[in-house]
């Protein structure tokens, strides 16, 4: 990478560049350190985070801000440091999700144990700030610059427009569903919200094994394009006011990925069997709905919530996606028309996933 190189990106300026307002821009990444890796972005796909942080939807934005956490593309600066960690070198084809920075102390129980997103010092790929003061700046760049600790290198078989929106999408419902053991100890899934988010957990409950997948959404509109994706049963929860009744005891595990605070939460909960566990994935900008003491308490249902993942459990799910050969529904946009693509993310256009594909960068893939 020359010396000279400039980070420029598409920089939110205030809450209307979620209505299409990003201006292309030069920006100051945080300075380097031989823990770095600067990365020539190639790919990057959108995230509902995005749309939520360019509003300022989850609280106040540091703005001016480059959105996009799930970028992939060429190193082409690697510290000494990163190189020993990571063994990540300059021409690596590489990826940075959602987090991009921790304490990561041996004292600190989440770095120590894997757990490196629920760290009280976690710096996050974009309108963040790292322990120096500056700020990060996300995938909607023709450059990004991660510790290397949270940089992943990209299993070969892999496309890296199908991969930059399992950086944080595919990892989001690949986390929770691992950890509360699918296709194990939890052999009948429930994925709520079959969207960007949705869509992926299909493609992982089936990959890691479950042996019936539910779907579920508000109407049957998807209900083709869930099938095709893995789900065995679908329920449309608008058009059959019985939903909750007939699918009842049925479920061991529900993965809800929906940002709604008027979800039927005591439906979704009574569709769990006895011990069932329901996680909470989505982020609405609200609060989520009440709900009966009772749904808890009859069957003994426990709620939780995840975020992300660490960089090995991303490491996990690419060679479980290279060996299942899983294909993500996404639709490639390039870099120039970002404006364009977030206003149709927030309109629910994307079938399933869109992925930024710069093409200003210096490699012959696309």
């Amino acid at each position: 990478m020359a010396s000279e190189s400039k980070f420029v990106g598409w920089l939110a300026y205030d809450e209307s560049s979620a209505d299409g307002n990003m201006k292309w821009g030069e920006f100051e990444p945080k300075t380097f350190t031989e823990d770095d890796v600067d990365i020539e972005i190639t790919h990057c796909g959108i995230c509902g985070s995005d749309i939520h942080t360019l509003r300022s939807g989850w609280g106040p934005t540091m703005y001016p801000c480059v959105v996009g956490h799930e970028i992939v593309g060429k190193a082409v600066r690697v510290g000494s440091k990163a190189q020993k960690e990571r063994g990540i070198k300059v021409g690596d084809r590489v990826g940075v999700g959602a987090q991009s920075g921790s304490c990561l102390k041996p004292e600190c129980a989440m770095c120590s144990s894997g757990e490196e997103p629920r760290c009280l010092h976690r710096v996050d790929t974009y309108n963040s700030t790292y322990p120096d003061g500056s700020k990060s700046y996300g995938g909607y760049a023709n450059y990004n610059r991660s510790p290397g600790h949270f940089v992943v290198k990209i299993p070969d078989e892999l496309d890296s427009a199908d991969v930059a929106p399992m950086l944080c999408g595919g990892i989001t419902v690949y986390s929770p569903l691992k950890k509360n053991g699918c296709g194990t100890t939890a052999k009948t899934i429930g994925i709520v919200g079959i969207g960007g988010l949705g869509h992926f957990g299909l493609h992982f409950a089936k990959a890691l094994g479950a042996e019936k997948i539910t779907a579920i959404s508000r109407t049957s509109s998807k209900k083709a394009d869930a099938e095709k994706m893995g789900a065995d049963v679908f329920i449309a929860t608008n058009e059959d006011n019985n939903w909750a009744e007939k699918h009842s005891n049925s479920l061991d595990l529900i993965i809800s990925t929906v940002s709604s605070s008027d979800m039927p939460l005591s439906g979704y909960l009574q569709l769990l069997k006895l011990n069932g566990r329901f996680v909470q994935v989505g982020a609405p900008e609200d609060f989520l709905p009440g709900f009966s003491a009772f749904s808890l308490i009859v069957h003994g249902v426990n709620i939780s919530g995840s975020l992300i993942g660490s960089p090995s459990e991303i490491e996990e799910m690419l060679q479980l996606a290279a060996a299942k050969r899983i294909k993500p529904w996404i639709q490639k946009i390039p870099m120039k028309s970002a404006n364009k693509a977030v206003v149709d993310m927030k309109h629910g256009k994307a079938r399933y996933r869109y992925t930024l594909v710069n093409d200003n960068a210096t490699t012959d893939e696309a």
